[in-house]
């Protein structure tokens, strides 16, 4: 049985991976979504990787970090801070040493892929403004309506942080990237994968929030990993 815990992205509500969670206990697992303070305004990336290590609990073994967008800003650090034999990196936020989240969209050139990807599949840049348009299209409206409900307004202080690390964590990684998400297009994030981690992504069907709107397919690769790291005895 592997332990996984799972950070949201922005917003900072674990519920976000509540089906996957589910979908990973009847697979034998246990799974631990974590609420990070992103309504807190005095919460760098220090107090996020406090609330994730918090979470883990006692007597934890073949631990799994699993970290959603934003998230991935924090799992690397989660690894410098207890023993982590697995980090996966969904629909992520790829981090490089010295960089702060804020700097990473121009960086990155994430606005101009993610307007690229909206105009080859007929949108508008300014459709990208509704947030059911750019997060909630594939995700059925009320669990859409309720992600939006439990989460809190994303304070930028955490983006103010430069990345402390050095170097990525000794810790085997893998990357999956939603075919359908049109906040970091699926090529998008294939490219930051190959050029920040020398990884070829895993793709799974959805948008940035497929944890709501293809739980199974996450959960499936998140199971797949966990008998590939821990082996069979994880699950």
């Amino acid at each position: 049985m592997a332990t996984f815990m799972l950070l949201p992205g922005a917003g900072g509500s674990g519920w976000v991976w509540h089906l996957v969670a589910r979908e990973l206990a009847a697979r034998g697992h246990r799974a631990v979504p974590v609420d990070l303070p992103s309504g807190d305004d005095d919460a760098g990336l220090g107090e996020y990787v406090d609330a994730g290590v918090a979470a883990i609990p006692t007597g934890a073994e073949d631990l799994a970090v699993v970290a959603l967008s934003m998230g991935a800003l924090t799992a690397p650090l989660v690894c410098e801070r207890v023993p982590v034999r697995l980090l996966v990196l969904h629909n992520a936020m790829v981090p490089t040493p010295g960089e702060t989240g804020g700097d990473w969209w121009q960086v990155t050139g994430q606005h101009a892929a993610m307007v690229e990807h909206a105009l080859g599949i007929g949108l508008s840049e300014a459709d990208l403004q509704d947030e059911a348009v750019l997060y909630g299209h594939d995700v059925p409206p009320a669990l859409f309506a309720e992600e939006g409900e439990r989460d809190s307004e994303q304070s930028g202080r955490p983006f103010a942080d430069p990345w402390p690390l050095t170097r990525w964590p000794d810790v085997p990684t893998r990357v999956i990237a939603g075919r359908d998400d049109r906040l970091f297009p699926r090529d998008f994030q294939h490219r930051l994968a190959r050029e920040r981690l020398e990884i070829v992504p895993d793709d799974v069907d959805g948008g940035h929030l497929a944890a709501l709107s293809h739980p199974e397919q996450v959960a499936a690769l998140l199971h797949r990993y966990a008998a590939e790291t821990f082996g069979a005895d994880a699950g």
